[in-house]
């Protein structure tokens, strides 16, 4: 498989973008990779904004990055509670330090202004966030996918397809 040996944080809280985050999971899956449901408790049920849910694997406080090769931060209303969870922010944090890909889409870009990564990068975001990004210091373009060295960033769930593309490309060139 593509990603074979691979090994992937995938961010989840309530009120996640459905297809955002089981999309990206299963796609990541299928290409081999090893995804981690990082969560606010270990076993915690997590439940999107239509209802659907997702147990966590691991506690984002007992999450390295060390461990894995990449984090990948689903959006929705999510992504403003993981904001407020430092564990989470770390982790984000540390991943960039190290080099891992750091991948969000729709409103989790906001992960990355919170954890201090995006001064000088181009990213996209759901429009709606534009200015955050802005004032974080990166420069903002409407665009289904955008990289920047180790950080990936995507518009929607109808990007989704791009954005999962990236990611697996980023992590292959990795090997």
């Amino acid at each position: 498989m593509e990603l074979s040996g691979r090994h992937i944080a995938l961010l989840a809280e309530d009120r996640y973008q459905v297809l955002e985050l089981w999309y990206t999971l299963l796609r990541l899956r299928e290409a081999g990779a090893e995804v981690c449901v990082v969560g606010r408790k270990t076993k915690h049920v997590h439940t999107s904004g239509r209802g659907y849910e997702v147990t966590a694997d691991i506690a984002a406080s007992e999450a390295l990055a060390s461990e894995f090769d990449a984090v990948v931060i689903p959006g929705g209303y999510a992504p403003d509670l993981m904001r407020r969870n430092p564990a989470m922010v770390e982790l984000v944090r540390e991943a960039y330090k190290q080099g891992k890909i750091v991948a969000a889409v729709c409103h989790a870009p906001w992960m990355l202004a919170s954890a201090g990564i995006l001064r000088g990068k181009r990213v996209t975001s759901f429009p709606s966030i534009k200015d955050d990004m802005v004032n974080a210091g990166a420069e903002w373009v409407d665009q289904p996918v955008v990289r920047d060295g180790s950080v990936i960033t995507s518009r929607d769930v109808d990007d989704l397809p791009y954005f999962c593309r990236e990611i697996i490309s980023a992590l292959q060139e990795k090997r």
